[in-house]
């Protein structure tokens, strides 16, 4: 008896691995809606109701918020991280600053999470991922210094203005992934002449966005939209 009880332990572990596996992923998909959409100060307890599983399970993967969000955010991190890095490398100022602010606004128009966790003031500081934040933002700042001491970047730019563009490129509304990226896209280099300081010709903007003011559908009998 004690024999056939310790060769059927094991024939279970895997199933229960595949199921933790499983409650890890919904986890971690119902965290990046919740902090998208309610911020990073959202409840666990909503977070565990969104992924349909017990707090005390979430707790077991997760043993603080800190935890979760670290691991929520680590990939979006680490290639923020990196593109402040390329921008600083890049001998031209300017091109690294433009680089960064596209590539930032870009990955935002496809996954809005992270971007609403950049914008967001956590009340909890000294956690891991307010501190890669932190760091983050001080390379940022080393950007914006570099273009502004080249005389790439008008003198009066501030890093809230950064805020401002990422705030409104959240914003942009479309009807397909598509057509979002490619309003990003005229957004960010309209955004970019207003940013340069004595710009020279501009360069020729992207092709116009599938975006529009007013309703798909007119009221019947409603007069057209002046133009």
């Amino acid at each position: 008896m004690p024999h056939r009880a310790a060769g059927a332990a094991p024939a279970p572990a895997p199933a229960l691995r595949a199921d933790a596996a499983h409650n890890r992923l919904r986890v971690l998909r119902a965290a990046r809606e919740v902090f998208a959409e309610r911020g990073l100060d959202a409840p666990v307890a909503a977070v565990a109701r969104r992924a349909g599983v017990g707090v005390a399970t979430l707790y077991r993967r997760f043993p603080t918020r800190d935890a979760l969000l670290a691991e929520v955010f680590a990939d979006e991190m680490a290639a923020c991280t990196g593109a402040v890095e390329d921008a600083l490398a890049d001998p031209d100022p300017w091109r690294g600053f433009s680089a960064f602010l596209e590539l930032v606004c870009a990955a935002q128009a496809t996954d809005r999470g992270f971007t609403a966790a950049l914008l967001t003031t956590a009340t909890a500081g000294g956690s891991a991922f307010e501190d890669s934040r932190a760091r983050m933002e001080e390379k940022v700042a080393a950007v914006v210094r570099r273009a502004k001491a080249a005389g790439a970047l008008r003198p009066d730019f501030s890093r809230a203005d950064l805020s401002l563009a990422l705030m409104a490129n959240r914003g942009i509304t479309a009807e397909s992934p598509e057509a979002a990226a490619a309003a990003s896209r005229r957004l960010v280099a309209l955004l970019l002449r207003s940013f340069r300081a004595g710009a020279p010709e501009p360069d020729p903007l992207p092709p116009v966005a599938a975006v529009g003011l007013y309703p798909a559908r007119a009221t019947p009998g409603a007069p057209p939209p002046r133009r």
